[in-house]
């Protein structure tokens, strides 16, 4: 394929390097004419390893050249990568001003060109960004429309300084956002034969996915940190307890507990947490990260109330109890919090768990539901039906199979949803469907 990369820097220079060592026609473009000369030269403008054989050899063999011309490097092209920098402004907010420079030149360039283009923007910028700025700017100095006249794609990359070539050609994952389907049909043969799987998404989903894996990375060097430092100050070896820990590819290093859903809870995690950050202060070790992982949680449990709240109804029924499902353990369940929350506020409420009957409730388990809604007897209902007919809004914290086969008759009742019920991508359409963070 003929492809013209815009912007020499990291990403741009291995983009640039590693397509056209996979055999394409590429044009580098860059504002800056010591980084084309560089390139021209058989010289890579950045230190990165391998990078300076790979683009000494893709220049010698005629698949790599430089330009400053947009219009040149648009009309000996088909697909044009973007690879400039959007760097954060002092408060932190994300500076668009190079892309947006880019893709008016671009769109400029477009506007004297007959055939299909495709524009893929590689730079890193939050959700709405693509479809909200750039693509109406593409529009606007092309008098051409997207998805018609030319494609846009979103293609994020997870090339790491220090090994970006080789994680371009032994990617995890390939992220091609696409506007339309021919879209993104002309970026699927740049990375063909590459490992990993490739996502075929919305934009908005290619956008974000690079945030969230850039924030997991950050947030699990600092969980790490935050163990090291209290395992120093405890006289305890941290790396043989992350050995440990690295060791469980069921919970810790694997897919469990990534799922967006409701607040944790439970007679183990929050005591837990509790009982090592105060650890970590009584040996003066501050743990930022860890502090906070229970603030953040009931945070989450606000947001649930909150829609409750906006909805200006009284009459709640609420689906579940238990901290988690299969179990009558109501020991610090978010939805117990939730329901004592809904009660103080003068809330009429009304509960169904499947699982949860006073009378069988002992020990622990029944010390803790006395202190937080002593009066559970009077709001347990002993059917999902009992629970519908009362409600004006169905608050949903379980998966029990009666309760989903009750919902589909709940009419024009609100649903929010906390547990993402089956379906629900189809039910965001409705009007009386709420989900809690989907």
């Amino acid at each position: 394929m003929k492809i013209s990369v815009f912007g020499l820097g990291y990403v741009g220079c291995v983009s640039a390097a590693c397509l056209a060592g996979r055999g394409h026609d590429v044009i580098g473009v860059d504002v800056n004419p010591v980084k084309v000369e560089l390139v021209n030269a058989g010289k890579a403008p950045v230190v990165e390893e391998r990078i300076g054989e790979l683009t000494a050899e893709v220049v010698r063999s005629g698949a790599l050249r430089a330009t400053t011309d947009v219009a040149e490097a648009i009309a000996h092209s088909d697909v044009s990568l973007v690879c400039v920098g959007t760097p954060s402004a002092p408060n932190g907010s994300l500076s668009t001003a190079y892309l947006e420079r880019v893709c008016e030149e671009i769109g400029s360039a477009l506007a004297g060109k007959d055939s299909r283009h495709t524009v893929v923007i590689r730079s890193t910028m939050l959700p709405g960004t693509c479809l909200g700025l750039l693509g109406p700017i593409l529009e606007k100095t092309s008098g051409l429309t997207a998805g018609v006249d030319f494609g846009l794609v979103v293609n994020p990359e997870f090339l790491r300084e220090g090994s970006s070539v080789k994680d371009f050609f032994d990617p995890p994952k390939t992220v091609i956002g696409e506007f339309d389907p021919a879209s993104g049909d002309a970026v699927v043969p740049l990375y063909e034969g590459l490992p990993g799987e490739v996502f075929r998404v919305p934009i908005p989903v290619a956008e974000m996915t690079k945030y969230a894996d850039n924030a997991f990375h950050g947030l699990k060097i600092g969980f790490a940190n935050e163990i090291g430092a209290i395992c120093r100050a405890l006289g305890v070896d941290s790396h043989r307890v992350m050995d440990v820990f690295l060791a469980d590819r069921k919970l810790n290093v694997s897919p469990a507990y990534l799922r967006p859903g409701f607040a944790f809870g439970g007679s183990c995690l929050p005591k837990d947490l509790r009982g090592l950050v105060h650890a970590a202060h009584r040996a003066d070790v501050s743990v930022p990260i860890l502090s906070h992982v229970l603030p953040s949680n009931e945070e989450h449990l606000r947001r649930a109330f909150e829609l409750v709240t906006r909805t200006g109804k009284r009459r709640i029924g609420l689906f579940g109890l238990s901290f988690k499902p299969g179990t009558d353990d109501l020991r610090e369940s978010p939805l117990v919090e939730l329901a004592e929350r809904l009660l103080g506020k003068g809330y009429d409420l009304r509960i169904y768990d499947g699982n949860v009957s006073l009378s069988r409730l002992i020990g622990t388990n029944r010390e803790y539901i006395e202190s937080r809604l002593p009066h559970l007897g009077q709001l347990l209902a002993e059917s999902v039906d009992e629970v519908l007919a009362h409600a004006e809004v169905c608050l949903v914290g379980s998966r029990d199979p009666a309760v989903l086969a009750a919902l589909p008759n709940a009419g024009d009742r609100v649903v929010i949803d906390l547990v993402r019920l089956p379906g629900a991508e189809r039910l965001r359409s409705e009007e009386r469907y709420v989900g809690l963070a989907w």
